[in-house]
């Protein structure tokens, strides 16, 4: 696999009778509209907070459904607890089980470009259902057990109950941070009329220190980007990821490696198959090497290189 050296700088029109996939058709979208511009206007603008780009959250749920799930990268650990409700039926507590996929990253995109753009720990989360899953480039419109809507429905319980663990142990230290992602919350949605506007205001209030962690250090991103890559819950994780390991290399001026064994251990922790891991992080860099014809990835013996160049963003 190779970056920028192998892809033309300019785009080529792609012939009419080509079928393209949906996924396609927005990574050829998404690279048009940022060779057109290559900085995202402010409603294009979002954040991640640089601890869920060094780790991130599990890509399917957790077999066993064990008490914590966790993933390292070097000395730091990012660990999560699910969280618990009472059965309306039973009213006996039930465990709501761990985010995972596409749609929590997306939610915690939105969480933490809302808290930096409102500067406090309550955020409105629209007028309707439709508003709110527009507003995360959803489609509220289609129904079914697979739907947009019915995922949704389940992530949102499973990361809005969750608590989150920052670690960082080092040879003579250890520094820690427990988080409640919200501390409180309203929500009014009706799953069955999501154009409906609710009758009161749907809400979350962050947790204090989950709010504070994920603002101290943002990094920024382009929605343009996350929409092309929102099906795919490796590929945003690497696109994030690459956003920020690019800027580092650009500023230090020095090409960095890291091998496929790392990546797996960050990203893949959920393959046995090294490689079945590898062709998938193939599949999810060639996505995001796509959108970013500049862009300099390279593939080395052991794993891949990334080179300094023309950051991802440069606004904040």
């Amino acid at each position: 696999m190779r970056g920028s050296k192998r892809q033309a700088s300019h785009l080529i029109p792609v012939p009419p009778e080509v079928k393209l996939t949906r996924t396609q058709r927005q990574i050829i979208d998404a690279r048009q509209a940022i060779c057109a511009q290559p900085q995202p206007d402010n409603p294009d603008l979002t954040f991640s907070a640089r601890e869920l780009v060094q780790a991130t959250l599990p890509h399917q749920t957790p077999r066993g459904n064990p008490p914590e799930w966790y993933r390292t990268n070097g000395d730091y650990t990012l660990s999560i607890r699910p969280g618990y409700k009472t059965d309306p039926k039973t009213k006996s507590r039930v465990c709501i089980g761990y985010p995972y996929g596409n749609i929590p990253r997306l939610l915690l995109f939105w969480m933490t470009t809302e808290a930096l753009r409102a500067g406090q720990r309550r955020l409105a989360l629209g007028d309707s259902l439709a508003d709110f899953m527009r507003a995360l480039s959803l489609n509220p419109n289609r129904g079914g057990r697979w739907s947009d809507r019915a995922r949704l429905y389940e992530q949102t319980e499973r990361l809005f109950n969750a608590s989150i663990s920052f670690e960082y142990t080092g040879d003579v230290s250890r520094q820690w941070c427990h988080m409640e992602v919200t501390s409180r919350g309203e929500l009014w949605w009706d799953f069955k009329q999501p154009e409906q506007g609710d009758l009161f205001t749907s809400w979350i209030e962050l947790g204090e220190a989950f709010y504070e962690a994920i603002t101290a250090h943002p990094v920024p991103l382009d929605m343009r980007t996350l929409r092309a890559m929102k099906a795919s819950s490796l590929a945003l994780d690497f696109y994030a990821w690459l956003a920020y390991r690019h800027y580092r290399a650009t500023r230090s001026k020095k090409p960095v490696f890291v091998s496929w064994k790392q990546l797996q251990a960050q990203f893949g922790a959920a393959y046995n198959d090294p490689k079945n891991f590898k062709r998938n992080a193939k599949t999810a860099l060639r996505k995001v090497l796509a959108v970013y014809h500049h862009l300099q990835v390279e593939e080395v013996r052991g794993g891949i290189s990334i080179v300094p160049g023309f950051p991802l963003i440069t606004s904040r």
